[in-house]
């Protein structure tokens, strides 16, 4: 979908169809959770502090989301995409790859039936969205940026691995600002790069990601669709109104947080399936740290003596957010940790 919180809000509100929006937190705390594209001329993009959004463009209007609203829209879309196959991962609320190569419609034209879901979202919702054609995952979904908003772009399977040379780095998932600028200082910026490179030096510099990557370069990606999702993780976290300043305060905080994440995970009955706990923070400055260690159960000393290891790591930073998560073993994991007795 195109911008899809804030399309939903210009699409219900005339008012706002021609000024930068943005759907987000208040000035003081808040991110953007999602923008207009006439904000996006400003330099803003989901994740941004509202308040640095704001110092971007200070006509820009910011509205409180309506998750509820979007959660109906998204379940009607994906009415859509069943109507055109059973294959289907969904990636968020807003996006999904469907597996069309066994559809019936359109004599089986991934294009023509990439176009028409796209007029039945129009027509039906009254919303944009764009599309990428493709034979494997991750070309699609760079396809499906090239011509945002309301377009399609489609990559033919005889065009893949030309397309994956010429590609550069930074739009192959996986790929983040990190990991870009150590391939940029190898002298890395597009795939004819990394198949030119030396795939010892490669993995001696991204480990496993290295044939990932390359493989990415050479336009394969052998993942099919994942149509059932299975949980692996469960948290909660808080963005607080004023920074935390010491570890004590942290500490008193991660209490509530412990006994929200208790009644969450409750509700998802996988308490068996505990295998991981961890601890979020992220500091005043808008760097996060992660620490976690492998555990089976709730345990609140845990999570406090993960905590003051990650609150060392801001060597003094106050913080504006902390989070507790679960990790969750999946069936499999979990059979082998149980012996059967004789």
């Amino acid at each position: 979908m195109d911008c899809f919180y804030a399309a939903v809000e210009m699409r219900d509100n005339p008012a706002y169809r021609d000024v930068p929006l943005a759907v987000g937190g208040d000035s003081r705390r808040g991110v953007v959770a999602t923008c207009n594209y006439l904000a996006r001329e400003y330099g803003i993009h989901s994740a941004m502090a509202t308040s640095k959004a704001l110092q971007l463009c200070p006509n820009l209007k910011v509205v409180s989301g309506r998750m509820s609203v979007y959660k109906e829209i998204s379940a009607h879309i994906h009415q859509i995409f069943r109507r055109y196959s059973n294959k289907i991962e969904s990636v968020s609320l807003d996006e999904a790859y469907l597996d069309v190569t066994d559809s019936p419609h359109f004599h089986g034209s991934a294009t023509l039936i990439a176009n028409d879901i796209r007029r039945c979202i129009s027509e039906e919702l009254h919303l944009t969205a764009s599309a990428g054609i493709a034979n494997v995952k991750f070309l699609a979904k760079i396809a499906s940026d090239e011509n945002k908003p309301n377009g399609f772009f489609v990559i033919e399977p005889k065009d893949a691995k030309q397309f994956a040379r010429e590609l550069k780095l930074q739009k192959i998932p996986g790929v983040g600002k990190v990991t870009l600028q150590k391939l940029n200082n190898l002298g890395l910026y597009k795939g004819e790069d990394v198949l030119a490179f030396s795939r010892l030096a490669l993995r001696e510099s991204f480990g496993q990601f290295a044939d990932v990557l390359y493989r990415r370069c050479l336009g394969e990606d052998e993942r099919e669709l994942c149509t059932n999702r299975v949980r692996k993780s469960v948290g909660v976290e808080t963005t607080y109104e004023q920074d935390l300043t010491t570890l004590v305060q942290c500490a008193q905080n991660i209490e509530p947080l412990f006994e929200e994440l208790k009644v969450r995970l409750d509700r998802t009955r996988l308490a068996h399936r505990v295998n991981k706990l961890g601890v979020k923070i992220k500091f005043a400055d808008f760097t996060a740290t992660t620490v976690d260690q492998h555990g089976s159960k709730m345990d609140l000393s845990i999570f406090r003596a993960l905590l003051e290891k990650g609150f060392q790591r801001g060597e003094g930073k106050h913080v504006r957010l902390l989070g507790l998560n679960l990790g969750i073993a999946d069936e499999v994991q979990n059979r082998q940790f149980i012996l059967p007795f004789d």
